[in-house]
């Protein structure tokens, strides 16, 4: 199961158990923190972002990160990845700008940090505008509510902003340089070419989320993987068993281009963790929905990581909200009952 900062706690902990799951991935950063969202459900914002970057520094320590991790292995549970890095600690690493190689001494050192406490992974999304340009609404199943894309977002991200959320909030006023793809290749090239090597050294696995929404170019910015072809460019720029792949089904079969069920198969072996839930349609237009009810065959999913001997975790990531008290949680339990019986199936 994925839990958000907030709901690192007991109870949460107790409820993962009792859905059945053995590991967690852990969002250290709060995309909620002085936010305009109050719900438990993921962060949605508007042009704004979901809130301000920078609440989780001490977060990363290994002193917090070995009692986070102690707090969840007593519930029974496996501290499986942490999932995203915090804008504040790279966003001139994603802007390329003058602070880039004190953030990157600083990821090194974080990516250590991870390493000294004994967690295998951690997810990243390289990104500048970050998960974004997307809309809610009675998508899912008898109206329950969930998240999709009603177009593109084509409204510049503005200065002191970065993957959707603040990190300087006395920015000059302006907007972020709209960049070429190549420009931003190149950013990632170096990005790579500089952590995974300590990566190796720490034993730490670095796995890249495809773009969410996957278009080209959202909010006057572009995208990197946007079509499946695209994770092996990425997995070529530093050939590694430390750089890997956060395997996101709903986002691959959002792509216009290419096939859920052979990205599935082609990228197995790089695959670290998968995101798993299901979606209708395409970008720009598709709508999260329940796991058994969307385009993506997810019994299929599982026979083809049966037959490649995938040996990662799954987790729902986010699940449509049911009508009733503790949304998140009723949704969330629907879901990992659904996967344990599909895996039991197969």
């Amino acid at each position: 199961m994925g839990l958000y900062e907030h709901m690192l706690n007991k109870e949460h902990y107790a409820f993962a158990k009792q859905c059945g799951c053995t590991h967690v991935v852990v969002h250290l950063v709060d995309y909620f923190n002085k936010g305009n969202q109050t719900t438990t459900d993921q962060p949605i914002g508007d042009g704004s972002g979901w809130g301000i970057a920078g609440k989780s520094k001490n977060r990363w320590e290994v002193k917090e990160l070995l009692q986070l991790k102690k707090e969840i292995n007593d519930a029974g549970l496996e501290w499986e990845a942490i999932e995203n890095f915090d804008p504040a600690d790279w966003y001139d690493i994603l802007l390329d700008g003058p602070n880039k190689k004190n953030q990157i001494e600083e990821i090194k050192r974080l990516i250590r940090n991870v390493g000294e406490a004994g967690i295998p992974i951690i997810g990243y999304n390289f990104s500048l505008a970050g998960v974004c340009s997307r809309t809610t609404g009675p998508f899912a199943r008898g109206g329950a509510n969930s998240v999709g894309m009603d177009g593109v977002d084509e409204r510049p991200v503005p200065n002191g902003m970065v993957w959707n959320m603040v990190y300087d909030q006395n920015a000059p006023s302006g907007i972020v340089e709209n960049v070429s793809h190549e420009i931003l290749w190149q950013r990632l090239e170096y990005f790579l070419n500089e952590i995974i090597p300590v990566a190796e050294e720490a034993g730490v696995v670095l796995a890249a989320h495809p773009d969410d929404p996957p278009m080209p170019v959202v909010r006057n910015t572009p995208r990197l993987v946007y079509q499946p072809s695209m994770y092996k460019k990425l997995l070529d720029i530093n050939p590694s068993k430390n750089s890997a792949l956060e395997f996101c089904l709903g986002s691959i079969a959002e792509m216009t281009e290419g096939d859920v069920y052979e990205a599935t198969e082609e990228y197995a072996d790089d695959i670290s963790y998968i995101h798993f839930r299901n979606v209708k349609g395409k970008v720009p237009y598709y709508k999260e929905v329940f796991v058994d009810e969307g385009d993506i065959d997810m019994i299929k999913i599982l026979r083809i990581l049966k037959e490649k001997k995938f040996e990662g975790v799954l987790i729902p990531d986010h699940t449509p909200q049911m009508s009733c008290e503790g949304s998140w949680y009723a949704g969330m339990a629907y879901a990992l009952g659904y996967m344990k019986a599909a895996m039991k199936l197969i």
